[in-house]
């Protein structure tokens, strides 16, 4: 299989057009997913979704039928998205997820076959579909990979990685695959980007994996908008300094709209069913981060958008 960018677009046009409104998760990887949308396409930043709460700015909520969530999967038919979870157990796609943009669904790939799913980030994916030239520079590159960790998922699952640069084809996957696999990257992750990374703020916890050269544990960045716009805002910068792209303005939050997250071991939901659960459970969203563990959140309301006016 090889995903080809023209009939992505054709499928989901609106990665293509300009000028609309969006969600990121709130997050590192949904930041700089922010600043490239922003920058080739115009899109304005309404708000932010920790996969608990909702921040979202007075345009947000007026334009709530037509925002686009980024780095998301939200199941409200209305709420298109793009993101890269595994959001089935079978071959049988949920209703909502079929307005949302996501390789694993585009694949086939379900909480079966999970040591296949899509193993880079959301904005590698937007650099592929849009035909984005890769930087030479390696702080930038070490900038891009550490997004979502894909630098050491390239080094702990060189057979999947190299499985999606096929499926993701006319792009120069080889060229980032072998530096993620380098020395240089883990002198520059531990010596430069972490320690910036630290000093911004933009650390708040670490992943499971580990390096292979250095024992580097990758660490990661999740913000809460209350009190962490600084931190915001020198990421952006981060990004704009490197890349040359014009950063998203901030939205002024009109409004924090809560839910309650939950989680249930997989085998539970194959044997009651994803339909029956998003119902009785009125999930708005989910996912399964590994092949035991379905996680969702839910705001008490079933097929529509907790954006209220």
């Amino acid at each position: 299989m090889n995903f080809n960018q023209k009939d992505i677009f054709q499928k989901f046009n609106w990665l293509n057009e300009k000028n609309h409104r969006f969600i990121i998760s709130a997050d590192y990887d949904g930041l700089i997913c922010s600043i490239f949308l922003n920058h080739f396409l115009n899109w304005k930043l309404e708000g932010y979704y920790d996969f608990e709460n909702i921040w979202i700015s007075k345009k947000g909520i007026e334009h709530k039928t037509n925002l686009i969530w980024v780095d998301l999967n939200i199941l409200p038919s209305q709420g298109r998205a793009i993101g890269g979870h595994i959001v089935t157990i079978d071959d049988k796609i949920p209703k909502g997820f079929k307005t949302s943009c996501n390789p694993n669904i585009l694949a086939g790939i379900s909480a079966q076959n999970f040591q296949f799913k899509y193993p880079f980030s959301t904005i590698l994916f937007l650099l592929w579909l849009h035909k984005i030239v890769i930087p030479d520079n390696n702080f930038k590159k070490s900038i891009l990979l550490h997004a979502d960790a894909v630098w050491l998922k390239m080094q702990r699952y060189p057979k999947n990685t190299k499985n999606w640069s096929k499926i993701l084809s006319n792009f120069n996957w080889d060229y980032l695959i072998d530096f993620a696999n380098s020395k240089i990257i883990e002198e520059i992750i531990d010596q430069k980007l972490y320690p910036k990374l630290i000093t911004m703020g933009a650390v708040s916890g670490k992943s499971k994996l580990k390096s292979k050269q250095r024992n580097i544990q990758s660490k990661e960045y999740k913000f809460n908008p209350d009190w962490d716009e600084d931190i915001i805002l020198s990421l952006l910068n981060l990004f704009a300094e490197n890349f040359q792209w014009t950063p998203p303005e901030i939205p002024k939050i009109e409004n924090c709209i809560s839910g309650k997250r939950n989680k249930i071991p997989l085998p539970i939901v194959k044997k009651v069913t994803i339909p029956k659960i998003l119902t009785e459970n009125k999930i708005f969203s989910y996912a399964i981060p590994s092949p035991k563990v379905f996680n969702y959140t839910s705001f008490g309301t079933v097929r529509k958008s907790p954006i209220n006016e």
